[in-house]
Parts: structure tokens; sequence; C-alpha cells
């Protein structure tokens, strides 16, 4: 792997354990500001609202300049927006309670993050052949999810009892910080974990990809993004590969948040150690990641589809264990599932949309897509917990929808192959 690659994974490393951290962080702000618990999976529907509403702007701007500038000033907004969040209790906007404000402030981190991702996938497709995006993807992901088990651990960490006393109970001279609870400290320590990951933005080297001129005016740039969109989905091969993805985000940011109340209902965790588990099934993603890296090769992306249905179904099995050590087995095999099947799945749709579309565009189609996914069951998640369904209800019919939707794409995939057998000889083409 190229130098650059590197970089790019230290840049993608920090930002992302400051997102997973300050997640936790956010959380732990709307339990203190005593707001209803059905708000809490809206600040990951806030966080990816952007992602949708910006679909058709942020492909054209990730391709406008060097992928490394843009992540620097994307990761600067996320800066802006853990800034905001202690502004919570100075705002006095007439029907904005306070706890709404953090979901504003949650929605500009997530503005960051919406623009920041054309650019740290977009620029694997610039530096890297075809042939190493699977291995690229598996090494991106792993490190993607180390940063997710190390920041709710790290968000965890940081509001239980023991360190937030000890970060209150600091006091560095000539300096008043204002942080008077353990949301605020762990906050604080987030925003220069974001400064870290600026800091390796500014190194990325520029891989010398330029396109042409890309357009401004807002109803092209919707234009443009729609024939991208129907483009990737009407390609065979492209239509799978997003299909799947597109599943795997909605339900792994919905189970995030099933995780955090079954283990509070379930296991009768508080929020600090909720965090940890997430972090142990992100163990699992990170490993069934690696090893797909290794033994799957990118022409053999689909096969990997059935795998799909054993996590959808491995997922009902939380209702019936309390047993810790079950517990942490069964996350981790849940999670080195997810890992095992996505990550083919995600390199299959980099490499169909660089042939078909440019970095920037393909990667704004796959994120409208898969926030789109997010918003919807995390929306549905938010209902069922106002409708007071019992977690074990809720992860049952989680599930069941898992497996059943991989299934039916088994049989997209198959009918696509009966209709063109050699449909895999578009895997590893080059861009025409």
């Amino acid at each position: 792997m190229k130098r650059g690659f590197y970089i790019i994974m230290a840049a993608q490393f920090f930002s992302s354990l400051a997102d997973n951290a300050l997640l936790i962080a956010s959380i732990a702000l709307l339990l203190q500001l005593e707001g209803p618990a059905w708000l809490t999976p809206l600040l990951k529907f806030f966080f990816t609202v952007s992602y949708v509403l910006l679909a058709a702007f942020v492909g054209a701007f990730a391709d406008s300049m060097p992928k490394g500038r843009v992540m620097f000033v994307t990761n600067t907004i996320k800066i802006a927006g853990c800034a905001l969040l202690f502004f919570h209790d100075l705002v006095s906007i007439p029907g904005l309670a306070h706890y709404w404000f953090v979901l504003v402030a949650y929605a500009v981190v997530g503005l960051g993050a919406a623009a920041y991702s054309p650019a740290k996938y977009g620029i694997l497709t610039e530096l890297l052949p075809a042939e190493q995006l699977v291995v690229a993807n598996g090494w991106i992901e792993g490190l993607t999810v180390a940063s997710i088990v190390l920041g709710t651990v790290l968000g965890g960490v940081l509001i239980g009892p023991g360190v937030s006393a000890a970060l209150l109970a600091f006091d560095a001279p000539f300096i008043e910080t204002g942080v008077d609870t353990p949301a605020e400290a762990a906050i604080l320590l987030i925003s220069v974990v974001y400064f870290v990951a600026a800091l390796f933005n500014l190194a990325i080297p520029d891989t010398g990809a330029r396109y042409a001129r890309q357009e401004r005016h807002p109803v092209r740039l919707v234009v443009d993004f729609a024939h991208c969109f129907t483009t990737l989905w009407k390609d065979k091969l492209g239509q799978i590969s997003l299909a799947v993805t597109t599943l795997f985000w909605g339900a792994g940011a919905t189970l995030q948040f099933i995780v955090l109340k079954w283990a509070e209902q379930h296991l009768n965790l508080p929020l600090s150690q909720g965090a940890i588990l997430q972090g142990v099934s992100a163990i699992g993603i990170a490993v069934g990641a690696v090893v797909a890296a290794r033994i799957i090769p990118l022409k053999r992306a689909v096969a990997v589809l059935p795998v799909g249905i054993l996590m959808g179904l491995f997922v009902m099995t939380l209702i019936g264990v309390t047993w810790m050590p079950l517990v942490y087995g069964l996350l981790i095999l849940v999670g080195a599932l997810a890992g095992f099947f996505v990550v083919p799945m995600n390199a299959l749709l980099q490499h169909r949309g660089h042939v078909l579309l440019s970095a920037g565009h393909s990667i704004a189609v796959q994120n409208f897509n898969e926030n789109v996914s997010i918003l919807v069951m995390l929306a549905l998640y938010a209902l069922m917990i106002r409708m007071d369904l019992h977690i074990n209800v809720i992860i049952v019919m989680f599930g069941a929808f898992v497996a059943l939707a991989m299934f039916l794409v088994m049989r997209w995939n198959a009918a696509n192959h009966r209709a063109d057998p050699n449909l895999d000889r578009h895997i590893g083409e080059a861009k025409h």
C-alpha cells in the first residue's frame, strides 16, 4: 500500500473515534437535560439527515478540490458542531427546549460528516488500483470499527463516575473552561480528538486526480445527482451491492440504539456500560472485515450474501441470553457476520461507482441511499419506543426483517445472473 493510504487511515480513525465518543456524550447530555427517551435515537437521525439533504451537492464538492483539503474543511465543521454543544444552556429561543438545541448542534457535526464521507472513500479509488480495493476496504472498515469500539468505550469511560469526577476536579492554570458536568467534560476532550484528525487531514498527499469543473447551480446539481442515482441502480452489479450496503447501514445504526436499550432493560446496565457492549459488537465487525479482506476477492464479492441472513437470525437470539460471557460472544459473532458480508459489497459498489461515474459522485449516491435507510429505520425505532414496545419484541422484529431482506436480495441477484450468466465479467474492468 502507498504511504498516503496509511495517512488516510489515521485521519479516518481519529475523526470516527471522535464521532462515536461524541454520540455517547451527547446521549449523556440529553439524559442530563431530562429529555424524553424517544429523543435518543433522534440524535443519530439529526446527524444523518445532512447525508440525505446534501447528497446532490457533496459529491461535486468532494471532486472540486484535492480530497485531503476537503477532509480538513469538513472536519473543521465537525469541530464547530462539537463546540456548539457547550451552548445548550445559553440559548433562549422560544419553543426550543435545551435538549432540542443539543440535537441541532449534533446535526452540525452530521453536516461535516456528510461532506467528509465522499472524500474519505473517493480518495481510495484515486489512490489504489481496483484489485486492491477489497483489501483497502478491509483495512478502512477494520480501522473504522476499531474507532467505533474505542470511541464508544471512550465515551462510556468519560461519562463514568470515576473518570468524569477526575476531569471535573482538574484545574488548569489560567484557563476557565466553564465545564460543569460529566457530559460537558467528555465533549471538551472529544473536541481535542477532532483537532488531531485535522492534523492528519493536512498531511494527506494530493493524488493528482482532477475532474471537470464541477457544476454549481443547485438545480443542475440535483439533475446530475438524479442521473448518477439512476445509473448506479440500473447497473446489475451496482444495484445488488447498493441494496446490501443500504440495508446494512440502516440496520447497523438502529442496532446501536437497540443494544443500549437492551443493555438497560434486559441486563440492567447503565449507559456507560451499555456503550462498552456496543464496542464489543464492533470488535466482531473488525474481525469479519479483516477476514473478508484476506479471503474474498472482488470477483467473488456476491458470494457473501447468505451471511447477511445468518446475521439477522443470530440477532434474534439476544433475547434469550443474560450470562455475560455468552452476551459478549454473541455480540462479537453478530458483528463478525456483518463485517464479513459488508466489506466485499462495499468494495464492489465503490468499483462499479468509479467505473460508471466519478469517485465523489458515486460515494454521494451510496451515502444518500444508506442514510435514507438509517433515517427510516431510526424513525421506526423511535416510534416503537414511543409506543412502549418491549425491547425483546423490537429485537425479534429487527432480526426477522434483516434476514428476510437479505433473502430477497439473494433472489434478486440470482435473477440478474439468470438473465446474464456472464455478469461477473464486469467486475474488475477499467473505467471507460
